[in-house]
């Protein structure tokens, strides 16, 4: 071959893998998960083990961190490209002059649970918060959100009560074990390990749509994907990848029993026991959207609990309609 003819060659091919290897980094993608074992972050590591991610075209790394805020603040500093991680905190940021939005909504209730301690037994509501330490996962979480509203909603200032952040699973149980909380919010499995040896006892159960109208007057969308509007506007090809991968997975989930959805999880995610693990998601399935669309009235439910204590958002022009978007999801194939 020709000197001219082989070094023509030579760039071509290398303009072909360099192209290659800029549209697979392209899609290099990495998720901040708010707790990646809690079962209401479920769909993204079920994502990843029913390969759609792959079927996208999509390297999707997921990592965790063990409470949402956290999760939010590598977002903001450009660490991830979106977060799995609670809806309240697109509304939350807005009230800073912050935009990000859910872009597939996973669940239509929080799957929360505020347990107190078998230890006191005078707690018998959020009202007798008053004095008392409570678990969160961190401050400034959604399980934080969520505990300073029902506080407040019962009569109880935010200065009568501490907020402890002490994660979930086994660093929670710890510090209730200890005495370091008296009662505190987690989720699945964390709530089965601790009703099953008798610690602790339900407060207020927002595992299921109804039982959260109950507690918390509406419908109201937690676990989702959540991006920065600035990359949902400047990336919406590998935005609408994610919402396929996503929606594939609800619609999986929507099919399929408990125990084929546990079946599909890392091993150690079931705790030691894979017949709790069943029973919890059973019992919290319906917390799930089958098609990552938000609720028409779950925004204006979490606007009107966070307004009801927190300075950020209470008084503010909040544009709800930038919180969210579902133009992805209704267009998932």
């Amino acid at each position: 071959m020709p000197v001219r003819t082989w070094a023509l060659a030579t760039v071509a091919v290398a303009s072909i893998v360099g192209s290659c290897a800029t549209a697979s980094a392209a899609d290099k993608i990495t998720l901040m998960v708010g707790g990646i074992e809690k079962q209401i972050y479920l769909p993204a590591k079920l994502t990843e083990r029913l390969g759609y991610f792959k079927e996208e075209g999509l390297d999707v790394e997921l990592l965790s961190e063990p409470a949402g805020v956290e999760a939010e603040d590598e977002m903001l500093a450009g660490a991830v490209q979106g977060v799995v991680g609670f809806y309240d905190h697109c509304v939350d940021l807005q009230a800073k002059g912050k935009f990000a939005m859910s872009v597939v909504q996973f669940s239509r209730a929080p799957g929360e649970v505020e347990l107190v301690s078998t230890k006191h037994p005078e707690i018998k509501s959020p009202a007798d918060f008053k004095g008392k330490t409570l678990g969160v996962t961190g401050l400034g979480s959604s399980t934080n959100f969520l505990t300073q509203y029902l506080a407040v909603k019962n009569g109880v200032a935010l200065g009568e009560f501490s907020s402890l952040p002490v994660g979930a699973g086994t660093t929670f149980i710890a510090a209730m074990q200890q005495d370091k909380i008296q009662a505190g919010m987690t989720t699945e499995p964390t709530v089965s390990r601790l009703l099953k040896t008798g610690e602790a006892a339900i407060l207020i159960d927002m595992r299921t749509p109804e039982a959260t109208r109950a507690a918390l007057g509406g419908t109201y969308p937690a676990a989702s994907l959540y991006m920065s509007a600035a990359y949902v506007e400047g990336h919406k090809p590998q935005v609408q990848k994610l919402a396929n991968a996503f929606v594939k997975t609800l619609k999986w989930m929507s099919t399929h029993s408990a125990e084929e959805i546990a079946d599909q999880m890392p091993k150690d995610y079931w705790t030691g026991d894979k017949a709790m693990y069943v029973k919890a998601l059973a019992d919290g399935k319906a917390q799930f959207t089958p098609d990552g669309v938000m609720p028409e009235d779950g925004p204006k439910t979490v606007l009107a609990v966070l307004s009801g204590f927190s300075k950020n958002v209470k008084g503010k022009q909040i544009d709800l309609s930038k919180t969210y978007t579902t133009e992805f999801v209704k267009a998932a194939k």
